[in-house]
């Protein structure tokens, strides 16, 4: 985990209704859920298996294990887990140096969010190496606190990632809002304690107490997230 976490933000989320807004990566803050499964198939492919479009859904917003480990039964490929992660990990980098494109809503939610220094992190299941590399295209200054799932003992869909970034801010995870795009994130981020806005990408997301579900972060305000967290509006 890496936090660079002004006093002035902590100080002012104390005793504000909503506490910090939780983002994750891939397929909600950027536009690159398509990547992983490309590299997937192209690494499968090289491998001499072609991906079921069905398996997509499955491996969605999943850890690097779970994924990685789930395309390795279903297609008997005789390579290691830990190789294959290797190789995934190195095909996306090659896809995001070509840079990465934010997701519709997301530049105009981030820059509210640092206008208001509303604490503000990204939790996400994918490698510290792949976090950075993201970053340098979005921008490093957005986030006072970066999660990756290399870094926790369990990551998404357990709820430690995003009880780490409550923690890091010392915000109660019920006043923390999480905007996640797929059912593996809301899992982690519900079972945290956090309210959660879904944006799904691949596969739907229904409606739950404690969770809206929208189409697109062009949706998604300052002032939804505060009475998300109230329970108005």
């Amino acid at each position: 985990m890496t936090s660079t976490v002004p006093a002035s933000l902590t100080r002012t989320a104390e005793g504000a209704a909503l506490q910090a807004v939780l983002l994750d990566m891939d397929g909600t803050l950027v536009d690159t859920e398509g990547f992983w499964w490309d590299v997937e198939k192209q690494v499968f492919a090289e491998l001499g298996h072609e991906l079921d479009e069905a398996w997509r859904e499955v491996v969605v917003g999943g850890p690097m294990t779970r994924s990685a480990g789930y395309l390795i039964d279903v297609t008997g490929a005789d390579i290691r887990l830990e190789e294959l992660s290797v190789l995934l990990n190195d095909g996306f980098e090659k896809h995001i140096a070509r840079g990465v494109e934010l997701m519709p809503g997301a530049a105009r939610l981030l820059a509210e969010l640092a206008a208001y220094e509303v604490p503000t992190a990204l939790v996400s299941a994918s490698h510290r190496r792949v976090i950075d590399r993201v970053l340098d295209s979005v921008g490093h200054h957005h986030f006072a606190l970066t999660v990756a799932g290399d870094e926790v003992t369990r990551t998404k869909p357990h709820p430690e990632p995003y009880l780490t970034a409550a923690a890091g801010f010392g915000a109660d995870p019920w006043r923390c809002a999480v905007i996640e795009d797929t059912a593996t994130g809301v899992a982690a981020a519900e079972a945290a304690g956090c309210r959660v806005v879904a944006v799904p990408s691949v596969a739907p997301i229904a409606p739950a107490v404690g969770r809206v579900v929208v189409s697109s972060l062009e949706e998604v305000d300052l002032a939804f997230l505060r009475k998300l967290i109230t329970g108005t509006g």
